[in-house]
């Protein structure tokens, strides 16, 4: 059984679930502090060319790998025998993953999310689905403003690894930090969680902006206002207010923002220009989780009796309801209220 210090020792083994552009970067990182990391890839060929090239061209064009990284389509071979676990696969596959791998991961072994949305039938987070396959596993998420190539090309950056068992937090920051990526440490995983989530949808606004030409001006107050929202929704789940003033909240949320490498922010870009969300899902090759969180998030809004508008306007333009234009005069011809409270 793992201890809680072996945790941090270079005999620790990882699995890594998923091979996209962060489980792929999370692992190369992990590898700088223990021998032992093995990243699951779906497919076949994709193990073949991390283990023999050293390259994730699909996900990571032009970045090498370190040689000491293995990758497996085994799950057995992937999670049989580890100390920690870590998750990177989309929130619409996220159950099934794990359900193939959660027979076979031993008892105690903490598991972390890197994935950030909400599952499409539950509503739960990632973590609550982390205790329904695997109960009496330490459960958490590692969230914040990771653009992943950035980071794997040794850019300065820092996460928060979100536990609420402090002992196990402090075991996996050693494991996860790495020369010029900080890793700090929170027990609000509700918070962090709900931070990750929903930046994406709020990006997707950001981007539309961009589409529409609008000024700087327009994109900080989507942002401060996206930031109001996130923090009105995640303090009404149960997270605490300080969290998105952090890492998990306003640093995520500017990143996902601003950076051209994001996915959601390209998504919203897009169809601010005029294409549709067919047209620009149809062509990438990765995942923009703001589309499907934009349908949930009203669900979570309803649930909890939250007045979320940004996220409202991106819902009914994802929906086909409205235009980025109408969602954006939508937006503008609210009357404010008090800052502090709801638009």
């Amino acid at each position: 059984m793992a201890t809680r210090r072996s945790l941090g020792s270079a005999s620790v083994r990882v699995a890594v679930l998923g091979a996209g552009s962060w489980g792929t970067t999370v692992a190369s990182l992990v590898t700088r502090n223990t021998e032992h990391v093995v990243v699951w890839a779906r497919r076949p060929e994709l193990a073949a060319e991390i283990n023999t090239q050293r390259s994730n061209e699909a996900y990571l064009p032009g970045l090498r790998l370190p040689r000491s990284l293995r990758s497996t389509a085994d799950m057995s071979e992937a999670v049989s025998g580890v100390d920690v676990v870590i998750v990177a696969v989309p929130s619409h596959g996220f159950r099934e993953a794990l359900s193939q791998a959660a027979p076979l991961i031993r008892p105690w072994v903490p598991v972390v999310s890197l994935t950030k949305g909400f599952e499409t039938d539950s509503l739960r987070r990632m973590s609550q689905v982390i205790e329904d396959l695997l109960p009496g596993h330490p459960a958490g998420a590692l969230t914040g403003p990771n653009l992943a190539r950035e980071i794997l090309s040794g850019q300065a950056a820092a996460a928060v690894i979100a536990m609420e068992d402090d002992h196990v937090a402090v075991a996996l920051q050693r494991l996860f930090r790495s020369g010029l990526f900080r890793v700090y440490i929170n027990d609000d995983v509700v918070g962090c969680e709900v931070g990750g989530a929903l930046k994406n949808v709020i990006a997707i606004a950001t981007g539309m902006s961009e589409g529409l030409e609008a000024g700087d001006n327009t994109r900080a107050m989507i942002i401060t206002r996206g930031l109001a929202e996130l923090t009105r929704l995640g303090v009404a789940m149960g997270g605490r207010a300080e969290t998105f003033a952090g890492l998990a909240g306003l640093g995520d949320l500017v990143a996902t923002c601003m950076s051209p490498f994001s996915r959601n922010r390209h998504v919203g870009e897009q169809l601010g220009r005029g294409r549709t969300l067919d047209e620009v899902m149809g062509e990438m090759q990765m995942v923009a989780e703001g589309v499907k969180t934009s349908h949930l998030v009203m669900n979570l809004a309803r649930r909890f009796h939250v007045d979320l508008p940004i996220c409202e306007s991106i819902h009914a333009v994802v929906e086909g309801r409205s235009s980025p234009l109408e969602a954006y005069r939508g937006l503008v011809k609210r009357m404010p209220g008090h800052e502090s409270q709801s638009d």
